[in-house]
């Protein structure tokens, strides 16, 4: 079993439930977003600043935003700890695992932040 700091006392079943749940979130926004498009095919600068300038949509957005952060590091633990491992890559494997962790950890703070910047900034 592999066990590093960066697993957070996660679980199996908690790590599927998150992604189920991330994954509906960004299809509900996808889908929203392109129904968007198709009923305003010719979207102009102003219309597209409106609806980003709604709480409800900003919300939604951030929710999105959030949602995508877990999915990936979901994801991207697991392939670390599946692929980067001691008996695959000596001991290497770990010192590979915890720098890629933490490269993920350091892009997905940095989108969230950029992210909240863009959605709450002026």
């Amino acid at each position: 079993m592999v066990t590093i700091v960066t697993n957070l006392g996660r679980n199996g079943l908690s790590d599927w439930l998150v992604q189920r749940i991330t994954a509906i979130i960004l299809l509900a926004y996808s889908v929203f977003l392109a129904g968007f498009f198709v009923a305003n095919p010719d979207v102009s600068y102003a219309e597209w600043r409106e609806l980003f300038n709604q709480t409800w949509m900003r919300i939604f957005s951030l929710s999105a935003l959030l949602s995508i952060v877990a999915h990936a590091w979901i994801g991207m633990w697991a392939i670390s700890t599946d692929y980067f491992t001691e008996r695959l890559l000596g001991n290497i494997g770990n010192i590979l695992r915890a720098v890629m962790q933490f490269g993920c950890i350091i892009v997905l703070f940095v989108y969230v932040v950029w992210g909240i910047q863009i959605l709450w900034g002026n």
